[in-house]
């Protein structure tokens, strides 16, 4: 009977362990909304889940058949997993664009372990998976530790350029 309190005693230990390391995990990719001003302010990613995604990018529940961006910027979101090598390459690349394009453009991170449907609506297999969304038209995915100025090509030619700009460049 001794052991059989031990061992029950033991598991409810892991149990709460592991409960409050998801809350802290959890914690960590929310941000309110004072944080997140602070981040836009300041050039920073902003780490996104889905009730803010549902509220800023898309709202995947009532327009289930046709994306229609609710953003006033492009943006670029970064889904990632923090045990993820690719995706630690990546992320002060992230930061250095945010700071570069401060004003112009949101990159959000949404983590993959914390935000599984989001992920699964996207398609996710294989991370990082950065999703470039433009103000017009449908959003486009590029997968894998892409080098900074193959993502700094995407944001000017893809994310900032108007399409009266290519039409102009077209007619020249």
């Amino acid at each position: 009977m001794k052991n059989f309190r031990t061992i029950l005693l033991l598991f409810t230990a892991i149990v709460a362990m592991s409960c409050s390391n998801s809350t802290e995990t959890k914690a960590q990719n929310e941000q309110s909304p004072e944080t997140e001003k602070h981040a836009i302010d300041e050039g920073k990613t902003i780490h996104m889940n889905k009730e803010m995604f549902i509220e800023r990018v898309m709202d995947f529940v009532v327009n289930k058949e046709e994306w229609i961006y609710l953003g006033d910027k492009p943006a670029i979101i970064d889904f990632y997993a923090d045990w993820c090598k690719p995706c630690k390459l990546i992320a002060p690349i992230m930061d250095e664009l945010a700071e570069e394009y401060k004003g112009q453009i949101y990159i959000y991170k949404v983590d993959t372990q914390v935000e599984r449907e989001l992920a699964s609506i996207f398609g996710i297999r294989s991370i990082p998976a950065v999703l470039f969304i433009p103000m017009e038209g449908q959003p486009q995915m590029a997968t894998g530790a892409l080098p900074k100025e193959t993502f700094k090509n995407a944001i000017d030619e893809f994310l900032l350029k108007s399409p009266a700009d290519s039409l102009n460049n077209a007619n020249n």
